[in-house]
C-alpha cells in the first residue's frame, strides 16, 4: 500500500488538510480501487476521549453513494495509512490550484513557449 501511496503523491497535487467541500482521493488495497469523494461534513465524535471525526463522504461514482467514516485527523489528511476490515486505506484531499512547485514565472514561460510552437487547427464538423 505504501508503494501505491508514494506513486500517487508523485502524480497528483495533494493538500495538507482536509475540509468540508474538498474532494479527496480514496485508495483501497482490497478491493483494489481508487475513487474520488466529496467531503460534505466533518463532525467531532464526542463519544470518544481521543480526537476522532465523523467524515461524511459523497462517493463520486455511479450510482452516487453516501457514507460516513470515523477517522482520526492523521487518517483523513493522508498522514497515515489505516485499515478498515483488515485492509489498507488511504485518504487525502486534492489540490486543484495547479502544481505547488511551479512558480508563476515558470508557468507563464511554459505557456508562452507552447503557444509559439503550436498551431491552432479549426474543428471540423462531422456528418
Amino acid at each position: 500500500m505504501q508503494k501505491l501511496v508514494d506513486e500517487l503523491k508523485t502524480m497528483l497535487d495533494f493538500k495538507d488538510t482536509t475540509n468540508v467541500g474538498d474532494v479527496v482521493l480514496i485508495a483501497a488495497k482490497e478491493p483494489q480501487m481508487l475513487i474520488y469523494a466529496y467531503v460534505s461534513r466533518i463532525e467531532r465524535d464526542t463519544s470518544r476521549r481521543d480526537e476522532w471525526w465523523h467524515v461524511d463522504l459523497d462517493m463520486l461514482s455511479i450510482p452516487l453513494q453516501k457514507m460516513t467514516w470515523t477517522l482520526r485527523w492523521e487518517q483523513m489528511t493522508g498522514r497515515e495509512i489505516f485499515t478498515m476490515g483488515g485492509e489498507g486505506r488511504f485518504v487525502k484531499a486534492l489540490e486543484f490550484g495547479g502544481r505547488k512547485n511551479t512558480t508563476e514565472k515558470e508557468t507563464k514561460k511554459k505557456t508562452k513557449s507552447k503557444t509559439k510552437n503550436s498551431k491552432i487547427t479549426p474543428l471540423k464538423r462531422v456528418k
